[in-house]
């Protein structure tokens, strides 16, 4: 039996498996260049499709070379290398392909092939890797394969070099031999994967240490390290240059070959062996000699070597654009010498473990912002198994932070890991730089510290490489660095930068840093070597010159005022080398000690400590210096203004102390909301004065002034449904008068906030109209906003509305003192609605010429006072009530899917019904979140409630009063049953706090026919008395739940409120017969009664508040034991409410007779399900903890319409949780003349237009609004980390986020998905061109 491994191993020794992949390989790829290189063209379509198939041999090759063998035998080592001799013959036609020519003149004319040179570079790069380790498991092979290695590339070398001209360099007092070269020039290739697996090999053998072991076995003495260089320097010079822009006229395709050579996918088999094998040729080469062929490289040895090289500022000023360019190659020269310095995280070359690389690679990310785990993983390299060994060293280096309701959980690098941070880190793009930079300085400055970034302190190198600490104090560098820092002597004219000088300061730091480790670790580790960096650059220059020192030129830069961001860094450096010397003269006098050297830097940290604390002192003295002067100014003022002063002050106080909600009032009256003992607002408090966000010009709100609208978005809802199956009703047909208990539909109006002059909306929306006519000329697309159905973006927030409501003040009431009770009121107003229906039969038999039909009618003679053919005055300015009818007109057209007619008699029960659903809707979210009924509402939805209201109290006025009155006829049938009226509903059919809204808000068009003084505060007051109670015989017909627990004991206080439900309830099970069972506990009773009826309660106290004004007692606006009190004292209702039945018997008795007598009420000895009280709040449907049991339930789900074929985009409604196809033209079905997939017809039926779905495969949250509108959101379902996977691409296990999950749902309960979409689609243009009607 084989297993992976030794079926692998098999393959290999028996039937030579590599070599015959490889050469397979090698034999499909014809095409070659004279060279024998590969060469790629544009591919056909049967090209390109053979292309992959020949790709997939190095799937197989991966398979072979997937486990490493922890034993070798002398067949799997001679198998193995003549597959490595076969794989060095693919590399071999692989280095130097591509090549690439600068273009000078004109630009390239078409975009050289690279995309398959690549493809093929990114299928190798694990094969590559794996191949190293298999080396590196065994030392013969490691050395065989060392050799081959080094003699391909010898042999590749030689086809290369041919005619090109020997020549020497001199600078320094050093001379080096190399051959005259210029990228800029010559031909230049990405693809050396000879020379970097020889670094890679390289690297192996001082990480094994195979090259202390068994120097005689390896060619090192024939290596010649300019050759290995050569074509690593080349590829890392054409970077500079492109960087530079001296390749803009090769195109993209140089730019797209560099970007994936640094790129995480390609760089470990790329950039990181360049960079390996510099450091390999340096390491056996003179520094000086290495530095002069890399200045020769860049084109930059002609500035450097000349004698007045430090005085380029006076002399290069012909060519800006040259000038220009040599900046940035000397900048890129820098940073490829601190690269070759400073990057030891290499196992091999520093002194480090795997796992120290990957931590490394992992601190220098989360110090540029805090990651989630998915771009961690992102930008490290993957191994041939795709894993990055986060998980091994994350913990060790960073925090987690978990997420919040939004975004990510974040890692957050831990502080003591921060002292790693270097600037110039080589996987660095350049906005990574400067992103990382500045988050650091950031860092820094918010912790009290210097914000310096000195380099930091780095591993040792291996014994092979440790040479490379000696560039940093060779002659040509310390030039280098003295030319760029005497530039910096003048302010820039463009011949030195201010990166180049912050990459020169970053390099003595590193020597400085260098030299202190050196001092600190004993004399037997560094031995061999002599470094002594402060040495070096306090010495200066030899004669003639006598240039200045590299420490003496930094001193007078410490001055320099053009050099203001640098001065830390540059004290640093100063204090660095003041420390170094102290040490080395305390070593020198004394034997060593760490206590003289920790003294030494404490002395510096509390210099520096005192420094910043004399200097926060000062500060602080100068801040209370100024506000001592500016309170001295404002008593001044006022001393000098004290009438005016004193005058605004007496008219500020009586307002602001009204106005206080939360201020307890002397008297009662200030407690109550309604009724003729209510909370009267002054005149200072019905002003109003608002801003104009469109013309920036303050109006007061008047009724007779301009008018002053809040944009509005009007929106047909579920949300509170408690019968989704209710059949849509006929628009045309459809009477909305009464809403039933079971709120299947309603209509909901909520708003941004922002107000506007009727005037500049109307020009506003005018100027929208036109845009949009253009756009659609040009586009033809979709926008998040339809202006033909009346909608547009909010001028300053860009909320997605529909229409505007209009501003009203506060209506001025007077109330006489005596007022009729219940009794009298009922049989005034029952005298007043005979003599109504009397006159409207009369009319409207007159009209029909049909007098013998009034002869009964005439008997009914109007009350006194009451005025049938009295015409009120309309107390709204022109432009108030064109706003009247255009908010009134656009709630009925959306409400009712229905065209636009102001004339329609139920517009004005749309604009009620709107009212009272907004305000339940309200009262359930303050219930779901629990928060307290006032003071926690945002201003917007308080300014959305209160013109609300106000709007319905006064949308009578533009409607015909005959149709209002009519409504209002029939409202009152239903509470008190008139034989006159027909087709009244059953009190179970009614929703009550519907039923008081409307008759609240159509009374005016009846009152205003009376003259006999009449109160409106009176009527609201009875209104409420009656329907409370008609309330409480609904609760008590309705929500007894079948079990009843053990009776508590009740203290008096309850007693009579017990007794009383008891007797009430007794009643109607003698009116109802068998259809109420036996209840014999009252306090069962009254605990269903309060909770029943406590949100009609909260709701019609918000009702009345918005309404009249009132401010409301403390207590509701806290969470508290004293609510239910609270609420009656505000509503003007006794605690017990059956007292208003037992108070009032003579009418009350009656009244219970017509409820009880209508046949409807037999519904309770039927089956139907009736709407128990309190309705619970609707929520989204319940998910699973983890995500596969969803992808379970998905997976087994089939089309309905395809005979059991699995459904593609299977998803799931979150509203009811159907399961449909999406997505799919099998479920297409027809909805108002158009095809629509299956989620958009769903949306219709289950949630009147707006969904929200999830679409199980995708992982995906779906909001769609119409069928024009949709969005997609982040799912609530997150992986350990806190991230979400959206397209399932990470494969992570997924749990359910209840705080997401949350947040999803009061989004839906708050109305707000349509406003999520629209918000989306302005945010990400590519949504509204999605056909969001098939999904």
């Amino acid at each position: 039996m084989f297993t992976v491994p030794s079926l692998a191993r098999m393959l290999i020794t028996d039937e030579n498996l590599m070599t015959t992949i490889i050469r397979t390989f090698v034999d499909h790829l014809r095409h070659r260049d004279l060279q024998g290189r590969f060469q790629f063209e544009r591919y056909t379509a049967q090209q390109a499709f053979k292309f992959r198939r020949v790709q997939s041999l190095i799937g197989d090759l991966k398979y072979v070379l997937i486990s490493r063998p922890t034993e070798w035998t002398d067949q799997l080592r001679e198998k193995y290398l003549e597959g490595f001799d076969a794989f060095l013959e693919l590399l071999k036609c692989m280095q130097g392909m591509d090549p690439v020519v600068r273009q000078v003149g004109q630009h390239i004319e078409m975009e050289p092939e690279w995309e398959a040179a690549f493809t093929l570079q990114m299928k190798l790069t694990h094969i590559i890797s794996m191949m190293q380790e298999w080396c590196a498991s065994d030392e013969r092979v490691l050395i065989e394969a060392y050799k081959k290695s080094l003699s391909a590339l010898t042999h590749c070398h030689s086809g290369f070099t041919d005619g090109e001209q020997p020549i020497t360099l001199s600078m320094c007092g050093h001379s080096v031999d190399t051959i005259r070269y210029c990228v800029s020039q010559e031909k230049v290739s990405i693809h050396l994967p000879v020379s970097r697996l020889l670094a890679g090999l390289h690297a192996l053998l001082s990480k094994i240490e195979v090259a202390y072991r068994f120097p005689e076995q390896l060619p090192l003495s024939e290596l010649s390290p300019p050759m290995l260089i050569e074509h690593p320097l080349r590829c890392l010079v054409l970077c500079a240059q492109v960087h530079a822009g001296m390749w803009r006229r090769n195109g993209f395709s140089l730019v797209n070959q560099i970007y994936y050579y640094h790129n995480v996918k390609c760089r470990v088999e790329m950039f990181d062996k360049d960079l390996i094998m510099l450091q390999a040729g340096a390491s056996m080469m003179d520094p000086n000699h290495f530095l002069m062929i890399m200045l020769s490289r860049f084109e930059l040895y002609h500035i450097f070597s000349s004698a007045d090289c430090r005085k380029r500022y006076s002399r290069e000023n012909a060519n800006k654009d040259v000038v220009q360019q040599n900046n940035t190659l000397i900048e890129e020269m820098l940073h490829l010498i601190i690269m070759i310095v400073g990057e030891r995280y290499t196992a091999g070359v520093g002194q480090v473990e795997i796992t120290d690389e990957i931590r490394r690679e992992i601190v220098h990310q989360l110090c540029i912002r805090p990651m989630a785990h998915s771009e961690l993983v992102k930008a490290l390299p993957e191994n041939e198994n795709k894993e990055t060994g986060m998980e091994r060293v994350i913990d060790s280096v960073a925090l987690f932070k978990k997420p919040g309701v939004t975004g990510r959980g974040l890692y957050k690098l831990r502080p003591e890991c921060a002292k790693m941070f270097n600037l110039y880190f080589h996987h660095y793009s350049r906005a990574d730089q400067s992103k990382a930079e500045e988050a650091q300085r950031k860092i820094k400055r918010q912790n009290g510290e210097d914000s310096v970034l000195p380099p930091p302190v780095l591993p040792r190198f291996c014994p092979l490489f440790a040479s490379l600490v000696n560039i940093l104090q060779c002659d040509v560098l310390l030039g280098i660095l003295g030319a760029v820092l005497q530039w910096a002597m003048e302010p820039s004219g463009g011949h030195w930068s201010e990166s180049m000088l912050q990459r020169v300061l970053h390099l003595i730091g590193m020597g400085l840093v260098e030299e202190q480790q050196h001092l600190i670790s004993s004399a037997e580790d560094y031995n061999d070597t002599n470094f002594n960096f402060t040495l070096k650059i306090s010495r200066p220059g030899e004669a003639p010159a006598n240039t200045a020192s590299i420490l003496a030129l930094l001193e007078t830069l410490q001055n320099a005022p053009h050099l203001e961001v640098h001065k830390d860094m540059i004290r640093w450096i100063l204090k660095t080398v003041a420390y170094i010397k102290t040490t080395r003269e305390c070593t020198a006098s004394s034997p060593p000690s760490d206590s003289s050297g920790h003294s030494q830097e404490e002395t510096v940290r509390d210099k520096e400590k005192a420094e910043r604390k004399r200097k926060a002192e000062m500060a602080r003295l100068r801040r209370e210096k100024i506000m001592a002067q500016m309170s001295e100014m404002q008593r001044h003022f006022i001393n000098e203004n004290k009438e005016l002063f004193q005058q605004s002050l007496e008219d500020l106080d009586p307002s602001t102390s009204s106005t206080l909600e939360h201020s307890p009032s002397s008297c009662d009256s200030a407690l109550v909301c309604v009724g003729p003992r209510r909370w009267r607002a002054g005149g200072s408090d019905r002003r109003q004065v608002v801003t104009c966000i469109l013309c920036q010009e303050e109006q007061e709100i008047r009724s007779d002034g301009k008018a002053m609208v809040l944009a509005a978005f009007v929106q047909r809802s579920t949300v509170m449904s408690k019968n989704r199956k209710r059949p849509p009703h006929n628009p045309d047909k459809y009477d909305p008068l009464f809403m039933h208990p079971d709120l299947s539909f309603g209509t909901h109006t909520g708003s941004c906030g922002h107000i506007m002059h009727s005037h500049c909306w109307q020009r506003y929306f005018e100027a929208v109209q036109a845009k949009e006519q253009r756009r659609q000329q040009r586009l033809r697309v979709h926008t998040s906003y339809d202006v033909e159905n009346g909608e547009f973006l909010c001028p300053l927030c860009e909320c997605l509305s529909n229409t505007v409501i209009p501003l009203l003040p506060l209506t001025k009431t007077c109330c006489s003192s005596e007022q009729p009770d219940l009794s009298q009121w009922l049989n005034i107003t029952s005298h007043q609605m005979k003599a109504l229906i009397s006159a409207h039969r009369k009319s409207k038999a007159s009209s029909a010429e049909a007098a013998d039909e009034t002869d009964g009618v005439n008997d009914c003679p109007p009350p006194d006072g009451f005025r049938l053919d009295h015409t009120p005055k309309n107390p709204y300015s022109s432009t108030i009530k064109e706003m009247l009818t255009t908010f009134g007109t656009a709630t009925y057209k959306v409400g009712l899917k229905v065209h636009p007619n102001e004339q329609d008699p139920r517009v004005p029960i749309m604009c009620w019904g709107s009212c009272a659903y907004t305000i339940q809707s309200i009262e359930r979210l303050l219930v779901d979140e629990e928060k307290p009924l006032f003071g926690s509402l945002p201003c917007r939805q308080d300014d959305c409630l209160s013109s609300l209201t106000r709007f319905g109290s006064a949308c009578w006025t533009v409607s015909s009063h005959t149709t209002v009155q009519n409504h209002f006829i029939r409202l009152l049938a239903a509470l008190v049953p008139d034989p006159r009226v027909e087709n009244s509903p059953c009190i179970l059919d009614v929703d009550m706090f519907h039923l008081l809204v409307s008759l609240v808000l159509s009374h005016p068009a009846v009152l205003c026919l009376d003259s006999s003084g009449l109160s409106a505060d009176a009527a609201q007051l009875h209104f409420l008395h009656l329907i409370t109670v008609a309330h409480v015989v609904q609760i008590l017909l309705t929500s007894l739940p079948e079990e009843v627990r053990m009776e508590q004991e009740t203290g008096g206080a309850e007693r009579e409120e017990e007794e009383s439900v008891c007797l009430l309830y007794n009643t109607l099970r003698s009116l109802l017969g068998r259809g109420l069972r036996e209840v014999s506990s009252g306090w069962h009773l009254w605990l269903c009664v309060k909770a029943g009826i406590l949100p009609y309660l909260r709701a019609a106290a918000l009702f009345f508040h918005y309404l009249n004004g009132a401010p409301a007692p403390p207590e509701l606006h806290a969470l508290g034991a004293g609510e239910w009190e609270a609420l009656c004292g505000y509503l003007c209702l006794p605690s017990n409410l059956l007292q208003l039945y037992f108070n009032n018997l003579d009418i009350m008795e009656p009244l219970l007779h017509g409820w009880c007598s209508h046949p409807a009420l037999q519904a309770l000895q039927s089956s139907v399900t009736l709407i128990r009280f309190p309705r619970e709040s609707n929520h989204l449907i319940d998910l699973p903890g983890d995500y596969s049991a969803l992808i379970n339930q998905a997976s087994s789900f089939t089309c309905p319409k395809s005979g059991g074929d699995k459904s593609r985009v299977p998803t799931l409604c979150l509203v009811c949780g159907a399961m449909l196809c999406s997505q799919s033209y099998c479920c297409q079905t027809e909805l108002e003349g158009e095809d629509v997939g299956a989620c958009t017809a769903h949306t219709f039926t289950c949630g009147a237009g707006v969904g929200i779905f999830l679409r199980v495969r995708e992982s995906q949250v779906l909001f769609l609004a119409g069928k024009t509108k949709g969005c997609f959101y982040a799912p609530p379902y997150l992986d350990d980390y806190g991230e979400t996977d959206q397209g399932l691409r990470r494969g992570n296990p997924l749990h359910l986020c209840h705080e997401r999950y949350r947040k999803i749902q009061k989004l839906w309960r708050q109305h707000s998905i349509t406003e999520e979409i629209g918000h989306a689609q302005e945010a990400n243009q590519t949504l509204v061109g999605i056909d969001w009607q098939h999904l």
